[in-house]
C-alpha cells in the first residue's frame, strides 16, 4: 500500500503538524498543498466580512494550487490534512483535489478545527474526489499516536 499526505495549513500551522505526526506515524511521503497566491494572516481573519477567505466562500471561485505531487496515480490511499472551513474543506483543498484523478483510492481526511465538528466534510468533498472509493473524515485535534494508527488502518 502506497499513501501520500497532502495537507493544506494556514496561520496556526496546526494541521501542518498534523501532517508531519501522520507522516512519522506511517512513514508516508507528503505533499503541501499550496495556492499560487498564497495567504496572510489578513487572508485567513474569517471574522472580517472582507478578507479574501470569507471572499472565496461566497463566491466559490477556485484556489489555484502553485503545485502539484508527481506520480499521484502510484498512491492507492490519500490522506488529506486541512482545518475545517466553514463547516467544510477550504476551497484551496477542493480546488487542488479537483485537479487530480482519486479513481479507485482510499481517501482519508486528517483535519483540524477550532471548533467545529467534521460534520459533512466527507460528503462535501466527495465531488472533488471523484471516483474515490472510499472517503471517511474525521478531526483529529487532541488524537494520540495510537488513535490515528488505528483509524488510518481501519479506512
Amino acid at each position: 500500500m502506497s499513501t501520500l499526505i497532502v495537507y493544506f495549513s494556514a496561520e496556526f500551522g496546526i494541521t501542518a503538524k498534523l501532517a508531519e505526526r501522520v507522516q512519522a506515524i506511517t512513514g508516508a511521503d507528503i505533499f503541501e498543498i499550496k495556492p499560487e497566491k498564497p495567504y496572510t494572516k489578513a487572508d485567513v481573519n474569517y471574522r472580517n466580512p472582507l478578507s479574501r477567505c470569507n471572499k472565496e466562500f461566497l463566491t466559490k471561485k477556485d484556489v489555484p494550487a502553485a503545485a502539484y505531487p508527481d506520480n499521484f496515480d502510484k498512491y492507492d490511499t490519500v490522506l488529506i490534512g486541512l482545518p475545517i472551513w466553514y463547516g467544510c474543506a477550504p476551497l484551496a483543498v477542493s480546488s487542488f483535489c479537483k485537479m487530480l484523478d482519486f479513481t479507485g483510492k482510499k481517501v482519508g481526511v486528517i483535519a483540524t478545527s477550532g471548533g467545529s465538528k467534521i460534520g459533512k466534510t466527507a460528503e462535501k468533498l466527495r465531488p472533488f474526489v471523484s471516483g474515490a472509493a472510499v472517503v471517511k473524515a474525521e478531526v483529529f485535534n487532541n488524537a494520540g499516536d495510537e488513535e490515528l494508527k488505528n483509524w488510518i488502518a481501519d479506512l
